[in-house]
């Protein structure tokens, strides 16, 4: 038997085989909640069975434009109804999409389509200009494998669009006969520490997260309406807002505009989701900004957060405002989605919580050995969603992927309660004094000043070549750096934690780099210092 254990095989496939699509759409269907709303964008509402019939449609038409089981598809998509419709519908036929950032350049999609190989780029019209300058080069003319491009949304008389194809298909589809294990989807790091890598994911992993976190620690239901400002590209958002909801019949609010403050409580006080997925970064801003809502107009149960570390103070401040606990947690693009979390009844502030049942973790030092409870270690991952490799990336592979362990290149330690602590990234700590510092540490300090919206610590040589912390910093709206400033920011974190941590330089900027995910990208400033 190729199901996974736990997970049925689909009905409509013979003894032993299993599709992830027909999981997540086509059993809804049959459990009879075809006429129930699946989807709901910034052009409408679909029902599992508008959206088994868009897939459906969206499978035949890849294959009658001659693309093969196993080969790739790019999907450059905003999220709306022609995400999960791309996504899904190529699962269904056995051909894997590749997800990727939407917001990258002509560059970064230029190693994309080159890395993947992949035979059709699916685009949104917005970012459609992106591709413009380099598809070229990649047509079988010219040595390269793309033959098709497909728009989502308006485009120019001639061009290929999602709605022609599914207008001219079937609205019944044969799946290819799928295992558990067969290849079905790519995600690409977000790059956080430099160069994207392609995670290459199998059938069964989507609907393993849903099984070990989204039913068990947030206790999802098909009467939940799920939003996550964290994009479908994105291996959290895609969790969140389709494997999760698809799972059990739930109704997942799609936003295809980026996630600012005001957009995101548009979308919580108009669809009053249940359950709302953010980023610390977002979460600080929702706080900061003039036009919060009342927390009578929301109707959340639950708020998650990942990508990065929470900061105690900003669970606090969120829950004072909104009476709703931040579930903290950490997942990763290569274990798919959260394995380590907070959870209700069992929240450690400043902790990404304990793993979560059906994975499990350990803390291993510079020598390989298990550390001791309260000693700092990389953090190791074992789990049934964890990729399976780095596309065309061997050696990078081998470094990560250890037996069933997965190497996250996180620093963790483990308190006296058995929570674990997010001490930062392994290449992002540095030695001061003879002894290690954790910029998260450091910057938790400093976000729980009043000025202080966001902070970045990095490690900075000092005229005697010794490193010391160095923090940029983003104040609060108007409020102006000054040296005084700086001193009184020197002050608080000596107050806050040991005083040798304290930052020697202060950057007051606009913004820092990050990801589309949010996370903060600390090798560009530390870039700065070159």
């Amino acid at each position: 038997m190729n199901a996974p254990s736990g997970i049925a095989t689909t009905a409509s496939l013979p003894a032993g085989y299993y599709n992830a699509a027909l999981d997540l759409l086509d059993r809804n269907v049959a459990e009879g909640r075809g006429d129930k709303v699946a989807v709901i964008d910034d052009a409408g509402r679909y029902t599992y069975g508008d959206l088994t019939a868009r897939a459906n449609r969206f499978a035949n038409a890849l294959s009658d434009l001659g693309i093969r089981r196993g080969e790739r598809v790019l999907l450059a998509l905003h999220d709306s109804v022609d995400f999960p419709t791309a996504f899904l519908g190529a699962i269904k036929a056995g051909i894997v999409p590749v997800c990727v950032n939407t917001l990258l350049t002509p560059k970064d999609f230029d190693f994309m389509l080159e890395d993947t190989g992949a035979t059709a780029l699916v685009v949104s019209q917005a970012i459609l200009g992106q591709f413009t300058p380099i598809l070229d080069r990649h047509r079988p003319a010219d040595g390269g494998m793309l033959q098709h491009v497909v728009v989502s949304g308006a485009a120019d008389e001639g061009a290929l669009t999602v709605e022609a194809l599914l207008a001219s298909a079937p609205a019944q589809h044969q799946p290819a006969l799928t295992v558990a294990d067969d290849i079905c989807f790519w995600l690409y790091s977000s790059g956080s520490t430099g160069t994207p890598k392609g995670a290459v994911h199998i059938h069964s992993s989507l609907m393993r997260t849903a099984e070990l976190y989204a039913r068990p620690i947030l206790g999802i239901t098909e009467d939940d309406v799920t939003f996550s400002a964290a994009k479908l590209f994105f291996a959290y958002g895609l969790g969140n807002n389709l494997t999760f909801p698809f799972a059990v019949g739930a109704t997942a609010v799609l936003m295809a505009e980026r996630p600012t403050p005001a957009a995101c409580f548009r979308r919580l006080t108009e669809h009053r989701p249940t359950i709302f997925f953010g980023v610390p970064t977002l979460y600080g801003a929702m706080l900061s900004g003039p036009d919060m809502p009342s927390p009578d107009d929301l109707a959340l149960r639950h708020c998650v957060s990942a990508g990065e570390a929470l900061p105690a103070d900003l669970a606090r401040r969120w829950k004072e405002r909104f009476g709703v606990d931040i579930l903290d947690g950490i997942g990763s693009t290569e274990m798919l989605h959260i394995f380590i979390s907070n959870r209700p009844g069992d929240i450690a502030p400043g902790t990404s919580g304990r793993p979560v049942p059906g994975y499990e973790a350990k803390l291993v030092g510079e020598d390989g050995q298990p550390v001791a409870r309260g000693e700092m270690g990389e953090l190791f991952v074992a789990g049934p969603s964890a990729c399976i490799m780095y596309w065309r990336k061997r050696e990078k592979s081998l470094d990560t992927f250890h037996g069933r362990w997965t190497r996250t290149g996180d620093k963790y330690l483990e308190t006296e309660a058995g929570h674990l602590a997010y001490c930062g990234r392994a290449d992002d700590m540095m030695k001061v004094s003879g002894q290690y510092v954790s910029p998260f540490e450091v910057e938790g300090a400093l976000v729980s000043h009043q000025s202080v919206l966001e902070a970045a610590v990095v490690a900075h040589e000092d005229a005697d070549g010794l490193i010391k912390p160095r923090a940029f910093i983003v104040l609060r709206e108007g409020i102006a750096g000054s040296e005084d400033l700086a001193r009184a920011l020197k002050d608080h974190v000596k107050a806050q934690i040991a005083p040798y941590k304290y930052p020697r330089w202060f950057d007051f900027v606009d913004e820092l780099p990050k990801t589309a995910t949010g996370k903060i990208q600390r090798f560009k400033l530390r870039r700065l210092d070159k």
